[in-house]
Order: structure tokens, then C-alpha cells, then sequence
């Protein structure tokens, strides 16, 4: 088992108690680098999520000024900070991402609540300068209501960071929900929650697979808000499910993310964004690249630069020293990673890096060999779909208006990155490109200044920025004579 001071017994936290399931059921969680069992986490359900609800409506009574919020914010990211090495350490068993990386996610899931601690102050009234209608007019932004917030496995503490420093900024009081897979990143910042002594209810955490947790935040009428990252069919059954009760959602989806490099581009450059892209979390981010477009001239250099660099990364146990890769989270992924890559090279394609073996100690069997491809096309299943792993397809291309097409030629619209030396040419083919997040000259994903979400299947909504306080905010306009 884990041991830590921040996992508290690995509860559930309802009304500022932790607790564990009214059934007294339980499940393992398990360390994808080892199989072993690292902690017993409670199976909650509908009754324990009725409570959680409950708690936080009644919680809606007691607002909490802006000054507070603010603190609250600012504190929080001072204590994960505290906490960077621990918080890392328990992602890194719960999840497999080196040990260094997972210290990067809680540095990332800091500044969330650091920025908004101060961007905070958007949401205090506004007066209107003119008198329309013979009136004084004030604006106020009130909290949303209750909001559900429901987050993957891929980023345990960041992808919660995210919405609970806006939801929290908003004066939102929440339902958290982690993945199955992921739940001990959110026992322990709940451990470091209790702090900041939040009201009862303020912030709750139910634990269990999503069945009956997500049928009570979809119908129950205190809910509101729906914050999720996943998939786009779950996102699609979310709108379903919420359509009777007018929820609002923000929905961050699925990726096929095009990585695009022309011919006057800094090569090795582009290889080193692509790199720190591609492989971070094992290639299960929903920002990295999945296809991998290079022009013709320069597809040979690039493909062999990529790939020395590729076989030469050190895959093992995040905990290990010089672990630059760790595994995949469990035998399914590794499972659709095989598939896309035995599929491109049934129909043409050459791995130039990565082998069916690696030089990873695994009790699991869900590591797997960095690999590139080339000679991709577009009927492949790696190119149709997002692999989610660390698999690198190059596709090569002639000009801007095929390279375009292909890029948007894929119902997701997440993230894209093209390489140019020409700020024209970027211009040019970004403002073509239907994609919420496109980095040019940088493989850099999402930060908490900025907005972030999706288009198309990728959802609506977005976290970081201004814009992030949005979807948890009601304004309220308020004439006087």
C-alpha cells in the first residue's frame, strides 16, 4: 500500500467529513507500472452523491465574499506547491508519469488557482457608465449554483485544478468526481483543502465508478453546472441525459491533434517541440500530437531525427532515476496502441523506431516502446482515430491547401501546432485551421492566463483565462432610478 500523509484512508469527503460508502464496498487501486495495489478506495453511489448535492446547496446559502475567495485561492496554490514532491509522488503511483513530470502537473495545477486567485477580481458588480433607459444600471455575477466537476485519469490533479479554481472563484459550491482509475490526487488535495477550513459543503468528493454518481448529477435539480473531461461519445450522453433538466455543460473532449511542419521550419526544433509534445504522459494527453504532417523535402532528415530520439528514450517506473517514459495505464491502452500500429504496417507503413519488446522492467506488460512511423496515410486507423499513446505517424504532404484539408479533415477541432519560420504562412494556414488551441513554433499545451477548450467534437466551454470563469457564473443585470 501507499503511504502518505495526504491520503487520509483514501475516503470520500461529503458535508466537511470524510466518510467512506453507505454499502461498504471497496476497490483497489492499482499501480500501472507494477500491478500492484496501492490503496482501497470506497464504491460510492447514488445515496452517498444525494448527500454531496445536498450539502452543497445548502452550502449556496452561506456566499462568501470576494476577498475570501481570493484567499482561499491563493492559499491553495501555496500549499500544493508545499506539497509538489508528495503530490507528484502519489501521481506518478496512481498514474506512472515520471516522478519529475508529476511535480510539473502539480506546478501546473497551482497556477491555476494562483491566477484566478487574482483574475478573481473580474467578477466584482459593474456599473454601466451611461444611463440606458433613464436608469443606473449594476451587473452582478452570481454563482451558477451547484457545479459537478468530473475529471480523467490522464492528469489527476491539473485537470481539476482547472475547473475547481474557476467553479471556486465563482463561489460555486462542488461535487467532484475523479476517475476510478485516478482517485488519490483528489483524496489528497482534499486532505490539503481542510486547511483552508471551506464551509461545510463548500467542496465534496464522491469516489466510485461514474453509473450512479453521474445518473444523480444529471438529474438532480441543485445541479446546474457539469464540468467534464473525457471522451466525445460520454460528452454526447452527458448532453442527453442533461437536455430534460436545461443543465449547463463545458465539455472537453475527445483530440486528433495534426502537427504540422513545413519545409522552411527549424527541424531540429520542431523535433524537440514534437518530443516534449508526444511522449509526455506516455502519449495520453488529449493535446498531443496524433498525426504527424512534414512536406516532402524535408519528411527523410526530420523522420530519422525523430526517431534517434525516440529509441533513445528511457522508458521503466516513473519512480525510477532517468525514467524519462513511463507505462500506459492499463492493458486496454496498450491493447489500442498495438492495434493502430499493426494496422498502418498491414497497410504500408515502416516503423523506423520502437520495437514489439522494450527495455522496460515490467511485472505489467502496459509499457510500450516509443514508435514512429512513416509512409502513414490517411486510411489508417492511427490517423482516423486518436491513439492516445506513444505512437508518432508521419504523414507527408506537398502544400498549404492539402496539408489544411487533411488537418481539419477529422470531426475534432482540440489542438493543432504548425512549424514555420514564415509568420505570413502561420497566419495564413491558423486562421484555416479549426482548432480551440494552435501553437505555432511550440508544442506548448494549455496555461491558466489563457483560454483552452475545444470545437466541434471537441466540446464547448473553456477552462483558464477569463473566459473560465464563465460557465460557473450567472450575471445579473439590476436597474435603478
Amino acid at each position: 500500500m501507499l503511504e502518505s500523509p495526504l491520503l487520509n484512508d483514501s475516503l470520500g469527503y461529503i458535508d466537511g467529513k470524510w466518510c467512506a460508502a453507505d454499502s461498504g464496498k471497496t476497490m483497489p487501486v492499482t499501480n500501472p507500472a507494477t500491478g500492484e495495489t496501492i490503496a482501497i478506495v470506497p464504491i460510492m453511489g447514488k445515496s452517498e452523491t444525494i448527500r454531496a448535492v445536498d450539502a452543497a446547496a445548502a452550502a449556496l446559502a452561506t456566499p462568501a465574499s470576494i476577498e475570501q475567495r481570493s484567499h482561499w485561492l491563493s492559499q491553495l496554490a501555496d500549499l500544493i506547491t508545499q506539497h509538489r514532491e508528495e503530490l507528484g509522488r502519489i501521481i506518478t503511483h496512481e498514474h506512472g508519469k515520471p516522478w519529475k513530470e508529476a511535480q510539473g502537473e502539480a506546478d501546473y495545477a497551482a497556477s491555476f488557482f494562483r491566477f484566478y486567485s487574482t483574475c478573481i477580481e473580474h467578477l466584482r458588480p459593474k456599473k454601466l457608465p451611461d444611463r440606458p433607459r433613464n436608469h443606473r444600471w449594476t451587473v452582478y455575477y452570481r454563482p451558477a449554483g451547484v457545479a459537478a466537476l468530473v475529471t480523467p485519469w490522464n492528469f489527476p490533479l491539473a485537470m481539476l485544478a482547472k475547473k475547481f479554481s474557476a467553479a471556486l472563484a465563482a463561489d460555486c459550491c462542488c461535487v467532484i468526481k475523479p476517475s476510478s482509475k485516478t482517485p488519490l490526487s483528489m483524496v489528497a488535495l482534499f486532505t490539503l483543502l481542510e486547511q483552508l477550513k471551506l464551509p461545510a459543503g463548500k467542496a465534496n468528493l464522491v469516489l466510485g465508478p461514474a453509473g450512479e454518481i453521474s445518473d444523480v448529477l444529471c438529474e438532480h435539480p441543485a445541479v446546474r453546472v457539469i464540468s467534464f473531461t473525457g471522451s466525445t461519445p460520454v460528452g454526447k450522453k452527458l448532453m442527453a441525459a442533461t437536455a430534460p433538466h436545461l443543465k449547463r455543460l463545458s465539455l472537453e473532449l475527445g483530440g486528433n491533434a495534426p502537427f504540422i511542419v513545413f519545409d522552411d521550419a527549424d527541424i531540429d526544433q520542431a523535433v524537440e517541440q514534437l518530443m516534449a509534445n508526444k511522449f509526455r504522459g506516455a502519449g495520453q494527453t488529449c493535446v498531443c500530437a496524433n498525426r504527424i504532417y512534414v512536406q516532402t523535402s524535408i519528411a527523410q532528415e526530420f523522420s530519422q531525427k525523430l526517431a534517434t530520439r525516440a529509441n533513445a528514450l528511457k522508458v521503466g517506473n516513473g519512480m525510477d532515476e532517468g525514467t524519462e517514459m513511463g507505462p500506459l495505464i492499463d492493458s486496454h491502452a496498450v491493447e489500442k496502441v498495438q492495434r493502430h500500429v499493426t494496422d498502418a504496417i498491414a497497410k504500408g507503413a515502416q516503423r523506423i523506431a520502437g520495437s514489439e519488446s522494450t527495455t522496460a522492467k515490467s511485472q505489467t506488460g502496459n509499457f510500450f516502446a516509443p514508435t514512429v512511423l512513416r509512409g502513414v496515410t490517411a486510411d489508417m486507423e492511427c490517423v482516423q482515430d486518436e491513439t492516445f499513446g506513444p505512437l508518432a505517424p508521419i504523414i507527408e504532404f506537398t502544400d498549404e491547401d492539402e496539408v489544411v484539408a487533411a488537418a481539419n479533415s477529422t470531426e475534432y477541432g482540440l489542438a493543432a501546432y504548425v512549424f514555420t519560420k514564415s509568420d505570413a504562412r502561420a497566419e495564413r494556414v491558423i486562421s484555416r485551421l479549426s482548432f480551440g488551441h494552435v501553437g505555432h513554433n511550440t508544442g506548448s499545451g494549455p496555461t491558466a492566463e489563457a483560454p483552452f477548450g475545444g470545437m466541434k467534437h471537441s466540446g464547448f466551454g473553456r477552462e483558464g483565462g477569463v473566459e473560465g470563469l464563465h460557465d460557473f457564473i450567472e450575471a445579473q443585470s439590476v436597474p435603478r432610478p
